[in-house]
């Protein structure tokens, strides 16, 4: 049993490893006298275009004997009547043989190496014995469907007489038509009698879409009795022969079909024959389209002289066979009318990778679709269309390589360059149930290298998360994260910017795990971009993505909005406040300007300025990531402030109260100095007793003077003041009392700003 198994396999395996690529006709006639050419398929590699190329005729014990080959050897029998001519650059080769005879007829093959290696393709030829024509026989040839004019001379005595043709079918001739209007009901509708006028001793029968059936004899007769003129017409009507075309598999082939002005304005058709001898409609210009070609087949619009051309992409071994096209008004195949033939060999072995025919995406989500196109025409245009089932099938073009993008898609696809050699990727992100359909990559090269893919819309969410839009302000700072799950944790994370000629990349920063992904494991990470400060030209679409290497995964989009930044109003004065008394007003002038000088104390409000360095930092980047946005920033600064402000104060106030403490051990002394503690009030400023409005009588009761802080302070001169003896017009005061009156109005502004500074931290 285990024996019998064996057998059977190893009777299975080489059949299936030596299947031949070798492409030629299957079937090949002509009649004795004539000529035939065969020609034969075969991959165009380096080795195969160098090897030996030969045509040999089968025997009855099954060997293959060669008669004539690429490397100059050429039979007995063939010598001088037969060649083979090799076109490397195509992948053919030709041979060509003369003076047939029915003993040429016979089982034969074409093929690379050596005879039995299996490289080869069977081609039956038979050679059928020529009619036996009467003498002056006119023969015309036409392929079925065509048309042809018979030319009948004729006497000047049978001018008048009455002119006809017939065909002779064995020993009997049938009226076709004469010039007194009959028409055979065979030819009805498509055969006419024409007679020029006097003096041209011809007329014509013109028989238009031809028919297999309308082969034969045909007899030319004007007049009547022994003074008739007659003329003998053969007439061969012959099938097309097919044209062979070869393809690779997963690659594309173009049917060219010109049937001629006569059917211009007639529906055509592509149809395949089957085994059971029908030819089933693959497309018509009527709608019809086989569903086996759905997606991946385009009849291209008519031209004025009646030609078309039909495109099929992403070949399978099943399109194999032999195909038809015509013109009929049902849009399929009739007899009579004019057809063109190919027989359609796919090859296995092909040259062009392997790439997904179908991509899955979600509804939000992206897909990345691979392209081939030939490695030698790097440089060519490329291009990508979407696949529409209308009656002949149409392809508009979305994006190609030099930039151009449909408005429609505009920041949701792409045409990347990578990886190269010879593959390009497209990308379309933002999907909607409206992108399911088939789509074409193309280039304006090989056009054998045209491929279709599907792209399906199922259920389920985007893998990368991202904000909806967003709205920048000019000069600020923008920062955009994008979440990506621990599924692409190997995978290269990226920020770009989309533009129609691609997406730029920018610098990006891992941030770390994502809390988007609350049942991920600490690979899910958040990478953010960051825009700092925000210009109008950052205004756009915005992509993160995976990669690996060259090859891209999915993206997801966002568009960024660029607005002036909007100017704060002014701001609203309580009632309260707008009418304060003026020297509240100038008593909150002076606790401002302390603030200021308050900040001043690096030791206090050292962290602010870090604040502040930081901020004027960022502006060096344009794209890069932050720790924390600009809203954060500020949000922290305004905290600082209203908590360091009252801080300050109470430290100052402190060091006042230390100040009267000494004061009042320093007596005599001209001059106090609250600088030290960080108030900026001198005693010096007092000297001058213009200043505080006084005069050489030293009686005055009071002077009234704007001391530096801004307020207006009442002193009082007294009798304890000491007097100078060099200048005795001086008033002057102990420092006991400069050092009360000073910290008297201190303490009463401390008071006002401590209770502002509350006031703007419940505020803020």
């Amino acid at each position: 049993m285990l024996l019998f198994v064996l057998t059977c396999l190893l009777a299975v395996f080489p059949a299936i490893s030596t299947k031949s690529p070798i492409f030629g006709p299957q079937e090949v006639s002509s009649v004795e006298g004539n000529s035939v050419s065969i020609e034969c398929y075969y991959p165009p590699t380096s080795v195969n275009r160098h090897t030996r190329k030969y045509w040999c005729r089968k025997g009855a014990s099954g060997r293959c004997i060669t008669l004539i080959s690429s490397e100059g050897y050429v039979s007995s029998n063939y010598t001088g009547r037969a060649n083979l001519t090799n076109f490397p650059e195509n992948g053919t080769f030709v041979v060509n043989v003369a003076q047939l005879s029915r003993d040429d007829s016979g089982h034969y093959k074409c093929g690379l190496g050596i005879n039995s290696r299996g490289l080869s393709f069977d081609v039956s030829l038979e050679v059928s014995q020529g009619p036996e024509l009467p003498n002056d026989t006119e023969v015309y040839t036409v392929d079925v469907g065509r048309t042809v004019t018979i030319k009948c001379p004729f006497k000047t005595e049978n001018d008048p007489k009455v002119k006809a043709l017939y065909k002779k079918i064995g020993e009997t001739s049938v009226l076709v038509i004469d010039s007194r209007n009959y028409v055979n009901p065979n030819y009805n509708g498509r055969i006419d009698l024409h007679i020029p006028g006097t003096g041209r001793l011809i007329f014509t029968v013109v028989i238009d879409r031809l028919r297999l059936s309308d082969h034969g004899l045909y007899l030319c007769q004007a007049g009547d009795g022994s003074s008739r003129d007659e003329k003998n017409v053969d007439l061969q009507v012959l099938k097309p022969e097919p044209e062979l075309v070869y393809a690779d598999l997963r690659g594309s082939v173009t049917f060219h079909c010109a049937l001629g002005l006569e059917v211009a304005n007639v529906a055509k058709f592509l149809c395949r024959v089957s085994s059971r001898e029908t030819c089933d409609v693959v497309i018509n210009t009527l709608g019809k389209r086989d569903s086996a070609f759905e997606g991946r087949i385009l009849l291209s619009p008519q031209d004025q002289d009646g030609s078309f051309s039909v495109v099929i992409t992403g070949l399978r071994k099943e399109d194999e066979g032999r195909y038809l096209c015509g013109a009929h008004s049902d849009g399929q195949l009739q007899e009579g009318w004019p057809i063109q033939a190919w027989q359609l060999f796919v090859n296995e072995e092909s040259t062009i990778p392997h790439s997904r025919t179908v991509v899955k995406g979600v509804a939000g989500g992206s897909v990345a679709v691979l392209c081939p196109y030939n490695p030698k025409e790097s440089k060519s245009l490329k291009y990508w269309c979407l696949w529409e089932g209308t009656q002949n099938g149409r392809c508009p073009l979305l994006v190609e390589s030099q930039g151009l993008v449909q408005e429609q898609y505009e920041g949701r696809l792409s045409l990347l360059q990578e990886p190269g050699n010879g593959t390009f990727t497209v990308i379309l992100n933002q999907l909607t149930t409206q992108d399911a359909g088939f789509y074409w990559c193309l280039t304006n090269g090989d056009t054998r290298w045209r491929t279709t893919v599907e792209i399906k819309i199922i259920e389920g969410e985007p893998n990368l998360k991202v904000p909806g839009n967003v709205t920048a302000v000019l000069g600020e700072t923008l920062k955009v994260p994008c979440h990506f799950p621990c599924k692409f944790s190997s995978y290269e994370k990226y920020w770009c910017k989309w533009s129609n000629t691609g997406c730029q990349t920018l610098p990006s920063q891992d941030e770390g795990p994502s809390e988007a992904f609350v049942n991920c494991d600490e690979n899910s990470r958040l990478v953010s971009l960051t825009l700092n400060p925000v210009t109008r030209a950052d205004e756009g679409w915005y992509w993160c993505g995976v990669k690996q290497g060259h090859f891209y995964g999915e993206t997801a989009a966002v568009y960024v909005a660029v607005e002036e930044k909007k100017v704060a109003g002014s701001r609203n004065v309580s009632p309260a406040k707008a009418d304060a008394a003026p020297d509240e007003k100038v008593l909150d002038s002076g606790v401002r300007q302390i603030e200021n000088k308050a900040i001043q104390d690096p030791r206090l409000f050292a962290e602010e300025k870090v604040v502040a360095d930081t901020g004027d930092q960022a502006g060096g980047s344009r794209a890069s990531v932050d720790s924390s946005s600009s809203e954060e920033q500020g949000g922290s600064s305004r905290a600082l402030v209203s908590t360091l402000v009252p801080l300050g104060l109470v430290l100052a106030l402190g060091a006042v109260v230390v100040g009267v403490a000494r004061a009042r051990h320093r007596k005599n002394v001209d001059r106090v100095s609250i600088r030290s503690y960080r108030t900026d009030i001198s005693m010096s400023d007092f000297e001058n007793s213009r200043e505080f409005g006084a005069n050489d009588n030293m009686g005055a009761s009071s002077i009234t003077q704007e001391t530096s802080l801004g307020g207006k302070d009442e002193f009082v001169a007294s009798p304890e003041s000491t007097t100078e003896t060099q200048e005795p017009k001086k008033a002057k005061r102990s420092s006991k009392e400069e050092a009360e009156m000073t910290y008297k109005d201190f303490l009463l502004q401390s008071s006002t700003m401590a209770t502002e500074a509350q006031e703007g931290h419940q505020e803020a």
